[in-house]
């Protein structure tokens, strides 16, 4: 959001996409993608190291979960960001879409974005289907499951929506769908995780105080 702030006149957050901010050329392009970057890195460890082991109860449910976090848009994709720099924005006089992807950089923005945003569908009800199995998660699963129509429906608006004026808002509304999801199910290991250091600190004074 920050970075809408120094792309110039010319740069419209409701029409232009997030991947325009750090195309090559792109006022301090590299800062975004270094944002980015550290934003996927955290988002695989949280998905592997994290994640993985609260939905362990859930078996290769729980697993399969962890692992399409891992490879979504806001995993790998993120994280592979330094090789996803489109050729030009938009917003640049003469800058056309086929312009953006004429270059390695935008052709892997292309193909790496639009996989991971559908990886990241199938995650949150792949998500839901191990909370619903796993104690202490049922009361997400209905927030999970609603998160992927919305983001469904969102996805339908921006590809009717990608070469209108409101492309950049709905596609910044999707982002800021997963962000959200990903943060609540974060909150929720936090919880659960200072929950049961808690339970078993009182384990330990009972036991002490009966000695």
């Amino acid at each position: 959001m920050l970075a809408a702030l120094w792309q110039g006149p010319r740069y419209d957050v409701l029409a232009h996409t997030i991947s325009d901010m750090y195309a090559v050329g792109a006022p301090h392009g590299v800062l975004l993608v270094i944002v980015l970057t550290a934003c996927g890195l955290a988002t695989v460890l949280f998905g592997l190291l994290a994640l993985r082991p609260a939905l362990a109860a859930a078996g290769s449910w729980g697993t399969v979960a962890s692992i399409l976090v891992t490879l979504s848009i806001y995993g790998l994709g993120d994280l592979l960001s330094p090789f996803e720099r489109e050729a030009c924005r938009l917003a640049d006089p003469g800058c056309t879409g086929a312009d953006q992807v004429a270059n390695l950089g935008g052709a892997l923005d292309s193909i790496l974005s639009s996989a991971g945003i559908f990886i990241f569908v199938a995650a949150l009800f792949v998500t839901a289907s191990a909370m619903r199995r796993t104690p202490g998660w049922e009361r997400l699963v209905r927030p999970t499951w609603l998160t992927g129509v919305g983001f469904i429906v969102l996805l339908l608006g921006l590809v009717v929506a990608s070469e209108t004026a409101i492309g950049g808002l709905l596609e910044r509304l999707l982002a800021a769908t997963g962000a959200a999801w990903l943060a609540m199910v974060a909150w929720h290991i936090v919880r659960g995780t200072a929950g049961a250091e808690e339970s078993a600190a009182r384990d330990e004074e009972t036991t002490a105080g009966d000695a």
